[in-house]
């Protein structure tokens, strides 16, 4: 991947229709993209397809038309490119089938995700977002939120958007006749969560068309001013694609402007956080000392420490609750009270 000289377009996509064999629609594709040198994340369900995929340049249209051609359904489905793309976004095609597309944790058999709320495009959105009783919502995880999200928006406090859906309902109780704006990276969650609050009795729901991707890619082709400060998240190997100047976080190890995303180089951690060079450099790419001390321990007792908790909430934490955050914001809250 990295001897590629060819360039790459990386792009998300998803729809939601009916799939009566997922197994064999999935079999049929990966055979079709794998021929292509498509890599990247597909997933594949009886409600309908979700993708993030990196497709070389040459290969695009006969990508794009072998996708269209897959189901009627899927005929001119929307592709998302990213805004801030250097190609190198996945290494490997991975196409799976699962449950659902997107984790919801709906078992109301009456809800249809098909009647969603109406979709905003990036100037519909601009003019609705600034009336003052017009409510923004970020049905992101809250590691996503940090780095960047559109004026105003509010955030729906949960790790899981199968805990934010009710949540966002019960937040949002007593504002069921006010415009209600969700958004999300690509499009696919608030797309449900939009259906999800019309469901629960919510009158005037609307989704980002093609989340925020979409959004600042036609709002910087048509000129207009960026609602969204900051950075996308975005989930491959970038971790992050810039859309404004502003640096809305900060370091969780020393509280220094910060927005990049890293994991812990640490094998028995991997936590997702964001680190600041100084402290990439004091901490050599680790979350912690102990961290640090642990990596560079020989590979048997690393070994040794980890035994039994590879699989445990360690690996790959991207929890609220992870110590790290939670010491993070006890010494914020220090800093403050000594500064007054």
């Amino acid at each position: 991947m990295l001897a590629e000289t060819e360039p790459r377009t990386t792009v998300s996509f998803y729809k939601y229709f009916s799939i009566a064999d997922p197994t064999a629609f999935r079999n049929q594709l990966y055979q079709t993209f794998y021929d292509l040198k498509v890599f990247g994340r597909i997933y594949v369900a009886a409600e309908g397809i979700n993708g993030q995929v990196s497709v070389p340049a040459s290969n695009y249209e006969a990508f794009k038309n072998a996708l269209y051609a897959a189901a009627p359904e899927l005929n001119g489905i929307r592709m998302n490119i990213a805004v801030d793309d250097d190609g190198k976004s996945f290494w490997v095609l991975r196409l799976k089938v699962r449950p659902k597309i997107v984790a919801d944790g709906i078992d109301d058999p009456s809800f249809d995700p098909a009647k969603t709320g109406a979709y905003l495009k990036a100037k519909e959105y601009n003019e609705l977002s600034e009336k003052p009783d017009t409510i923004i919502v970020d049905m992101r995880n809250h590691y996503e939120y940090e780095v960047g999200h559109f004026e105003r928006a509010i955030e729906i406090p949960s790790d899981t958007f199968r805990d934010q859906l009710p949540m966002a309902v019960d937040m949002l109780k007593d504002k069921k006749d006010q415009n209600i704006i969700m958004y999300c990276t690509g499009g696919i969650r608030c797309e449900k969560a939009s259906a999800y609050m019309l469901h629960n009795g919510f009158k005037n729901v609307f989704h980002v068309e093609g989340g925020i991707i979409e959004y600042a890619r036609k709002a910087k082709e048509e000129q207009l001013p960026i609602k969204f400060k900051g950075k996308n998240f975005v989930f491959d190997e970038r971790l992050g694609e810039r859309i404004t100047d502003d640096v809305l976080a900060e370091c969780h190890i020393c509280g220094t402007p910060c927005d990049t995303h890293t994991n812990c180089m640490n094998d028995g951690c991997h936590l997702l956080f964001i680190q600041c060079p100084d402290c990439a450099v004091k901490y050599e790419g680790c979350c912690s000392e102990a961290c640090m001390e642990e990596k560079n321990l020989p590979e048997d007792q690393q070994r040794e420490r980890r035994a039994g908790r590879e699989n445990g909430m360690m690996i790959f934490n991207k929890s609220k609750e992870h110590p790290l955050r939670k010491h993070r914001t006890e010494w914020k809250k220090q800093q403050n009270e000594e500064a007054q």
